[in-house]
């Protein structure tokens, strides 16, 4: 009996992965651009401004470059404001390694390819390891890092055998059901972004469709074993570059005394966001491009 349950199981999921293949597309094919090539990957980003200091945007875990629009129109004011989809998220091209020493070394040539010269680094969650890791290793070529809603601090990975295990199609067919669902969507948008206006369509499809870039979750089962990247309490009093630790008032992905501590470590000004919860560029943009655009510093016009 279990046999058979397995076999018709089996069936049914190869006859509905075939049956949602097209689903599974180039980034290109999903994301009108910009792209720009980096070392022989396609990176996916947003700009806004023309002139000033440069600004350089990183989200979290699977978070979108979309959701700094509000950030980036209002920085754009005064600075040369840049968000970069970092890979296996938003629409850059699933090309490992997915690391922090890969993302550091994406988004320094990033800063080459478009000349930027000692920008501000703002990392969201798991973008605030990047910054850290940026500013650990090019220290005189960073004018300041912010942490967003991100201690920078590592956590355990998976056991080795889980990436194993995850193969197979029920992982496919439970993935693409997964990642299509409004439902599932919006619960955890909701936990992330306390008293939200109603979510459209158009806000849906912006956290779903990337899931459909070609290599998505090859990519995200490889991510298994590294867990949580990140850094140590003593690793973070090592950064000698001008440290901001901003967080939402209501956080409740990333506790508020995780960040004060990572604040402390980096003897960096620590900034409660007030209505704010774990997507805080989202519920408080005028608040965070106001902070970080006096953080910047003086203009410097270009």
């Amino acid at each position: 009996m279990l046999l058979e349950l397995v076999v018709v199981l089996t069936v049914l999921s190869v006859v509905y992965n075939v049956a949602t293949r097209d689903r599974v597309k180039p980034a290109s094919a999903l994301y009108g651009g910009p792209f720009v090539d980096v070392d022989g990957k396609l990176v996916a980003y947003r700009h806004w401004g023309a002139h000033g200091t440069p600004v350089i945007l990183l989200g979290g875990f699977i978070v979108p470059s979309s959701v700094w629009d509000g950030v980036g129109r209002r920085l754009a004011r005064d600075h040369r404001v840049f968000a970069i989809d970092l890979p296996p998220f938003g629409y850059t091209e699933r090309k490992g390694p997915y690391t922090l020493r890969g993302w550091a070394d994406l988004v320094r040539a990033f800063e080459r390819r478009f000349d930027l010269r000692r920008p501000v680094l703002v990392g969201h969650s798991l973008g605030a390891a990047v910054v850290v890791a940026d500013a650990l290793r090019y220290p005189s070529e960073t004018r300041g890092i912010v942490l967003l809603d991100g201690d920078a601090i590592s956590a355990g990975g998976a056991p080795s055998w889980v990436s194993r295990v995850l193969v197979g199609p029920w992982v496919t067919s439970a993935y693409r059901i997964g990642t299509s669902s409004d439902w599932i969507f919006r619960r955890g948008l909701a936990g992330a972004y306390p008293n939200h206006p109603p979510f459209t369509r158009r806000f849906l499809d912006e956290w779903e469709r990337p899931f459909e870039v070609q290599g998505t979750l090859d990519a995200f089962r490889s991510m298994l074993k590294y867990g949580i990247q990140g850094f140590r309490l003593p690793q973070l009093r090592a950064v000698r570059v001008p440290a901001l630790v901003l967080w939402g008032a209501h956080d409740t992905v990333d506790s508020v005394p995780a960040g004060r501590k990572s604040a402390e470590a980096l003897h960096a000004r620590f900034h409660l966001i007030p209505g704010a919860g774990h997507l805080s560029m989202l519920a408080a943009p005028d608040a965070i491009a106001k902070t970080v655009d006096s953080f910047a510093g003086p203009r410097k016009r270009s």
